[in-house]
């Protein structure tokens, strides 16, 4: 079988940006002629055996790079966009969606904000809700949508920040958890930590130098929470750092991303980069060993090993995402070629639904997208008590997975058969993009696909998919 050509120029172009160097320079390095090297940054020539090495060797780069990036992603989000009804029934062949988020990948990136911000004008319209002739009534992304693209397209990674809480983890000294690490700071600081039953999980008085913690929250949720207060006082320079690359376009989506990378530095030092991958990769990914081992609930370890995309050093590319009762994601990344929906629920033939009704109980699922990938999934429920009698119980379901060529990798998949093709149940994203076209729960017809109504049948849907 041929090797698959690798085109790759926005990459190698995002590159040598970021290196300060002209095209000339550039090339001198690599080993290749100026034409050559402008050749393979448009994607009119495949990025070279040659060009590689010089990446790694000359650079350091991490190639696998260059095959990963922003591009499925886009290609992803771009479809489940042209699925709105306002394109009709006429999209852009998959092809050149593929086309588009290589060779313009900026151009990818304004087509989707614009169509994120027509959604949002509809969505006000609506709603009904007086948004007309009100001042914040702007066609400019929601501030939570923003911060989740940032995370979505960093993949999840942050290095500086991940860096940062890793010193601190490994700075501890001998004997001492990390959450004595976290208290013994915070006291050298002047704080005094307190216990509390005002409901709220922390509450940090800066007039007094207290920090309240919810008596009634598990060890691991008190210990993340003054990690994420430590970050906050003591990794200012470094978050506003980070954020001033960000570059968002609104107040609240800085401090909702400043928040979120608080907390990113509370999971890196709870679980620190380098111990955590190799507990990982000794104890093949058994999540529950993992979480005693690291004082972290399932929840948290699995979102830590989404995160796991340190150049040099990478972990297994995981999916992760937390779906509530209704099926919305209130949680997503993915490391991996499958893309969730940007808008509504996931595929109800995923397992992360059925979690809910076995509580307390790890599911397995061996599946298979549209695209011929397959997958492991591993789903369980996740309920967050309110600590008092009649408080709200508040329950999400969580699911981590890989692709089935890392099975070996994993415990969860020992007696599971990935060579036998009928145990890969179908699932796909999003129904109006979803390829399928005998699948019993389909919600709409999918965009691309004309219909075949007959009047007389009448089978699982009152249509067929031509």
């Amino acid at each position: 079988m041929p090797t698959q050509k690798l085109y790759a120029g926005a990459k190698l172009r995002e590159t040598r940006q970021r290196l300060g160097l002209t095209q000339k320079d550039f090339a001198v390095k690599l080993g290749v002629s100026l034409p050559y090297l402008n050749q393979m940054e448009n994607n009119n020539r495949p990025v070279s055996t040659t060009v590689v090495l010089a990446l790694a060797q000359e650079f350091g780069f991490d190639v696998t790079e260059l095959s990963t990036g922003d591009a499925e992603r886009m290609v992803s989000d771009m479809r489940e966009a042209l699925a709105d009804p306002v394109f009709a029934d006429d999209p852009p062949p998959l092809a050149d969606l593929r086309l588009t988020a290589s060779n313009a990948p900026a151009f990818a990136r304004a087509f989707l904000e614009l169509h994120r911000a027509y959604r949002q004008t509809h969505e006000r319209l609506a709603s009904l809700d007086e948004a007309l002739g009100r001042e914040d009534a702007r066609t400019q992304p929601s501030p939570w949508d923003e911060v989740r693209d940032f995370f979505h397209y960093c993949d999840n990674y942050i290095d500086a920040v991940d860096h940062a809480a890793e010193r601190f983890a490994t700075s501890a000294a001998p004997g001492r958890t990390i959450g004595d690490h976290a208290a013994d700071k915070l006291a050298s600081l002047g704080i005094t930590i307190t216990g509390s039953d005002s409901g709220k999980l922390r509450h940090f008085d800066r007039e007094t130098k207290t920090l309240h913690l919810s008596s009634r929250a598990e060890p691991e949720t008190r210990t993340f929470q003054m990690l994420l207060q430590l970050a906050l006082l003591t990794q200012d320079k470094l978050l506003e750092a980070t954020l001033d690359l960000a570059r968002f376009q609104s107040d609240a989506a800085r401090a909702i991303a400043k928040i979120g990378l608080a907390n990113y530095f509370a999971g890196a030092a709870q679980m620190p980069y380098g111990a955590f991958l190799q507990a990982a990769q000794d104890t093949r990914h058994d999540l529950e060993i993992l979480a005693n081992r690291f004082g972290a609930s399932i929840e948290q370890v699995c979102h830590r090993l989404s995160t796991l995309q340190r150049p040099g050093a990478k972990g297994i590319p995981f999916f992760f995402v937390r779906v509530d009762q209704a099926g919305t994601i209130t949680k997503r990344h993915s490391a991996t070629r499958l893309q969730f929906a940007r808008f509504g629920g996931a595929c109800p033939l995923w397992n992360v639904h059925r979690a809910f009704e076995t509580p307390g109980r790890f599911l397995r699922q061996l599946a298979e997208t549209p695209d011929g990938v397959r997958y492991i999934s591993l789903a369980r429920d996740v309920s967050k008590p309110g600590g008092s009698f009649g408080a709200p119980v508040r329950r999400f379901a969580i699911s981590l997975g890989c692709e089935v060529k890392h099975a070996d990798a994993l415990v969860y998949a020992d007696d599971l058969d990935p060579t036998n093709a009928r145990a890969f149940e179908p699932i796909g994203i999003s129904c109006r993009i979803c390829e399928r076209t005998d699948c019993h729960q389909r919600s709409v017809p999918p965009l691309e696909r004309r219909l075949q109504v007959t009047p007389d049948e009448r089978d699982v849907l009152p249509y067929k998919v031509g």
